[in-house]
């Protein structure tokens, strides 16, 4: 089990997400907090460790620093196996797990970005995701078959996914509030005591 990590945090970003997978692994992590109004994620010190100034940020023990949601999660998942996050390696199952896992970034947050900030309109076929109602679509069929990405399975893909449906939720975005399948699945994960940890731990 690694040692204690270090952990850059501001809740009002994708690092939420991360902790809740800290929670989940129980793992032993200290929270530094950065204040985006006082530009901490601007400053020398932050932008030494990660130059794109952005969270999350995950320093090892060994100072590897870690990036990028998705990865975060991965790494957390396979250095505390005894969570059970993660299918094993080489099985069906963990095709599908990864799948999952890559398809927020990928798929679901440009799509959603295209959806609500964008003014023109990109040709289905040149962006990866295709629209953001195939997108949707796609998600509503996974977690139909549920309850969990994965089937009866809890994993970290459903970390990613249920926050980043819960935060989109939050912003009002189209057809997540009209949707019962979405609702759901959000109320299922969120209604893990990770979840909750990870919403109660002070933040300084």
């Amino acid at each position: 089990m690694p040692s204690q990590l270090t952990f850059y945090y501001n809740p009002m970003s994708r690092a939420a997400i991360v902790r809740w997978m800290l929670e989940e692994v129980d793992a032993d992590y200290a929270i530094v907090p950065i204040d985006f109004e006082a530009g901490d994620n601007r400053k020398p010190d932050f932008l030494a460790i990660n130059p794109m100034g952005k969270l999350p940020t995950l320093v090892l023990d060994d100072l590897t620093v870690l990036t990028e949601t998705p990865a975060i999660i991965a790494w957390l998942a396979d250095a505390y196996p005894e969570a059970g996050l993660a299918p094993e390696p080489g099985s069906a199952e963990r095709g599908t797990y990864y799948r999952w896992l890559f398809f927020g970034g990928t798929c679901f947050e440009p799509a959603l970005t295209d959806a609500t900030m964008r003014k023109d309109v990109l040709p289905k076929s040149s962006v990866g995701w295709g629209t953001y109602h195939d997108v949707i679509d796609t998600l509503e069929i996974a977690i139909g078959e549920g309850p969990y990405l994965l089937g009866e399975r809890f994993s970290a893909a459903d970390v990613y996914i249920g926050a980043e449906l819960f935060w989109a939720g939050m912003f009002a975005a189209p057809r997540i509030a009209e949707s019962r399948v979405i609702q759901d699945y959000v109320a299922r994960v969120t209604n893990r005591d990770a979840y909750k940890r990870a919403m109660a731990v002070p933040d300084a």
